[in-house]
């Protein structure tokens, strides 16, 4: 080992520059933070002293304005574990919960052993590109895998472990194009003909995807509906709640939506207002008066309205969707057939924003640009000149044809 002119900056016997510096106490441990590194951020190494030097200041820098708070020693799994899982999971509805954690086993599985602090550009990109080459991945979950990471290191940013989330200077993956399969307005018609609701079951059937394909409410938001919830004066139906479902006798009803946003009234036709009058008097017929979607007083569980969509496409010959597929049937009924604007279908479907809307159904609007073209039609009113209004003296060719 050599030293340097710089302070905390050393060469080894092979010649590599490195530096040995120490930060101050860990607030968090009482133990001294020493940094010892032979490369920057971005996984080069030092060609200089004077960089390296300069690596030094910035790590200073950080500590200090970090108010003495860095991340030394402490293993991301285990910050996983002790605090970002408990955060995560107290502020999302435990469908959602179960789904992300898979995500996060996947990330754990990966950084075993890995401290915080080594987290580099260098080692994201890595990670980056295991995902993008995995088979068992499509291009959309990896996506959600890497944003998880993201997530992760910007709540220990929170928390003050570290002092700026490393991997926010690494692009995203991009989700790519995910294609719902829905249906149209005639294959709907195919499907709802297929029931006959003279049977008590096939009735619920028949009212649960009427109602899904006639209001776009999300699965969860349809599980929880229930009677009260029905305006039939104002024709109307009000979206508050959604259900954690673990079996039919298992259940927990939530007074949140998946969204703050998703907290809205719905507007009902008058079509839709009479067949859910004629199920509720059939309902209390057999002795059932609580949930909308329901034959026996219980909520219906997802995998039962998934068989019930597979039963009666099969019947109609029409393509399989799945359940969250009626909510973009919805979305094409209504712009394809009352040519609905992008504000009034954002707030009937519960989100934050039209933005929101477009990036998940801008495909839907396909003749947009149709429509316009063809209001454009003979607008503009002319009638050219008989004869040239000037002489032209440009190409000799041009000028006698």
């Amino acid at each position: 080992m050599s030293k340097s002119k710089y302070p905390c900056v050393y060469k080894d016997k092979k010649g590599n520059i490195y530096y040995q510096v120490e930060l101050g106490v860990n607030k968090n441990t009482g133990k001294r933070i020493q940094k010892m590194g032979r490369k920057d951020d971005q996984g080069k190494p030092f060609k200089t002293f004077k960089q390296c030097h300069d690596y030094v200041i910035s790590l200073k820098n950080k500590y200090a304005e970090s108010k003495g708070i860095f991340a030394n020693g402490i293993e991301l799994n285990y910050f996983i574990n002790k605090y970002y899982v408990p955060h995560y999971k107290s502020k999302v509805q435990e469908s959602t919960y179960k789904t992300r954690i898979h995500q996060i086993k996947i990330i754990k599985e990966y950084f075993i052993g890995t401290k915080i602090e080594d987290i580099s550009v260098r080692v994201c990109e890595i990670f980056k590109t295991k995902l993008l080459n995995n088979p068992k991945y499509s291009q959309s979950y990896s996506a959600m895998i890497y944003g998880t990471f993201r997530q992760i290191l910007d709540y220990a940013v929170t928390l003050d472990f570290v002092y700026e989330n490393i991997s926010k200077k690494t692009k995203p993956i991009p989700k790519g194009k995910v294609n719902v399969p829905y249906w149209t307005l005639e294959e709907f018609e195919k499907v709802i003909s297929t029931f006959c609701i003279d049977v008590f079951y096939e009735h619920m059937c028949f009212v649960m995807l009427w109602l899904y394909f006639n209001t776009g409410i999300r699965v969860g938001e349809g599980q929880a509906l229930t009677w009260d919830k029905i305006n039939f004066k104002d024709q109307n139906l009000t979206i508050n709640s959604t259900i954690d479902l673990k079996s039919p006798s298992q259940y927990k009803i939530k007074n949140k939506t998946k969204t703050e946003s998703g907290n809205r009234i719905i507007s009902l036709d008058d079509t839709t207002i009479n067949i859910l009058k004629e199920w509720h008097e059939t309902q209390k017929a057999h002795g059932v008066d609580n949930f909308v979607i329901s034959y026996c007083g219980k909520p219906l569980g997802r995998n039962t309205i998934a068989r019930i969509i597979d039963r009666h496409s099969k019947l109609a010959e029409v393509k399989k969707i799945q359940a969250k597929g009626l909510r973009h049937s919805h979305v094409s009924y209504l712009i394809n057939h009352f040519n609905a604007d992008i504000l009034t279908v954002s707030n009937r479907l519960g989100h934050s924003s039209p933005e929101i809307t477009l990036k998940h159904y801008s495909h839907l609007w396909p003749n947009r640009d149709r429509i316009l073209a063809n209001k454009m039609t003979n607008v503009i009113k002319f009638k050219t000149s008989e004869k040239s209004l000037y002489e032209f003296n440009g190409n000799q060719a041009i000028k006698n044809n």
